[in-house]
């Protein structure tokens, strides 16, 4: 007899067992896809440029600075992080310049884009954590409650680890006629969790899809994935671009900083706007994340070398996944953006604006954070005071 419970492979018994957050592996016609896929070699997805995948210099450094008392406040806001709170009403009325562009926090965004609603990493969930009692919490609550967004048509993904692929987000989508768009191997995930097969458009890097009047392109990143235990590297990650008839705009995912920005752009550029990974970055992880000043160098290549668009940045302010203080990169994408000429917004979470209108530019992180040390930057020449000594490092409010 064949088919019971106990004549299964004792792999089958151990993948039954695992965590529904760790998701499912592709197998089938999707794992045969993975394998006919230019970007997966030697039994892994590669890179688009060489990167180090895990953490890189001395573990004693780095516990040093992890449990360093001072430190570890300021990965924590002093007070509640202003959150505006989105209603329909904010929503209900299409956006003037036809693209409307709503942070929800971290690496979500609700974006309003010539008539369709696309929905990019969306994490309702209290943490990123494969376990609801532990992992990363929150720093701010969700701006408002998934079911009152209204409907989307659209769903992007950009790779699958918990501050990106959310389960319960997830199921809850699952219940809707919303079609996700995700990287090739991510489906496995989703199907697992409840997503029908025909809801999925899975795609390796350049690859397109059509949702209603929209164009979403897979591009590459430089990343890695994986939310098990054994990090396969089976599954793709990816930035994308989503262009519609009138406006183009262009989402990071997570990435280092690579060359290839240079070629998205120029394949599918100029973008209304771009939203920039600019947070969790590290000295311990440099080819996986990129600071606020690469961000921003991203933004200009992404955009043929120049100021143009608005960068929103995005990956910052909700989870402290990093050594540096929760509020260091909104400071430091403000001094980028003031070096380059380059228009940036900075929305409360939660808070809706229109690319091509005001953009929301207050500095609302100082007020609950604790003063932001900087890099040192040379001054420009009107800065320059002849007595005056420049230290290594200076502090917000004492420029």
């Amino acid at each position: 007899m064949t088919g019971t419970g106990s004549d299964r492979s004792p792999r089958a018994r151990l993948r039954a067992l695992r965590p529904e957050s760790f998701g499912a592996d592709p197998t089938g016609e999707r794992l045969a896809r993975i394998h006919r896929s230019p970007n997966f070699a030697d039994g892994i997805f590669r890179n688009p440029e060489a990167a180090r995948r895990g953490p890189s210099g001395s573990g004693v450094e780095f516990a040093k600075i992890y449990f360093d008392k001072e430190g570890r406040s300021r990965r924590a806001p002093t007070g509640t992080i202003p959150v505006h709170p989105t209603t329909l009403a904010d929503l209900a009325r299409p956006p003037a310049t036809g693209l409307r562009l709503t942070w929800m926090g971290h690496s979500g965004i609700l974006a309003e884009i010539d008539g369709h609603r696309v929905l990019f990493d969306p994490v309702w969930g209290e943490r990123c954590s494969p376990f609801p009692f532990a992992g990363p919490k929150r720093l701010h609550p969700v701006p408002a409650p998934l079911a009152e967004l209204g409907p989307v048509d659209v769903v992007v993904i950009s790779h699958d680890h918990y501050d990106h692929l959310d389960l319960p987000t997830i199921k809850e989508l699952a219940t809707t006629d919303t079609v996700f768009a995700v990287p090739l191997g991510v489906g496995a995930h989703l199907e697992r969790w409840g997503v029908p097969a025909s809801r999925l458009r899975e795609l390796d890097w350049n690859e397109s899809t059509e949702v209603g009047g929209l164009r979403l392109t897979a591009t590459p990143a430089r990343h890695f994935c994986g939310r098990g235990l054994r990090n396969r590297q089976m599954t793709l990650w990816a930035s994308w671009v989503v262009a519609g008839p009138s406006h183009r705009i262009f989402h990071s995912g997570d990435t280092g900083y690579f060359s290839g920005f240079k070629g998205i752009g120029a394949a599918h550029g100029p973008f209304d706007a771009t939203m920039i990974q600019i947070g969790a970055y590290s000295e311990f992880w440099t080819d996986i994340h990129m600071t606020p000043a690469e961000g921003m160098r991203a933004h200009l290549d992404l955009q043929g070398g120049g100021p143009a668009g608005v960068l929103l940045p995005i990956h910052w302010g909700t989870f402290s996944l990093a050594l540096h203080a929760w509020a260091e990169p909104g400071e430091w994408t403000r001094d980028a953006a003031e070096e380059a000429g380059q228009a940036v917004a900075f929305p409360r979470p939660g808070e809706p604006f229109e690319p091509g209108g005001k953009l929301p530019g207050e500095a609302w992180w100082r007020a609950v954070s604790h003063p932001i040390a900087r890099p040192w930057r040379r001054p420009r020449p009107a800065e320059v005071e002849p007595e005056k000594r420049s230290d290594d490092l200076d502090l917000a409010g004492e420029r």
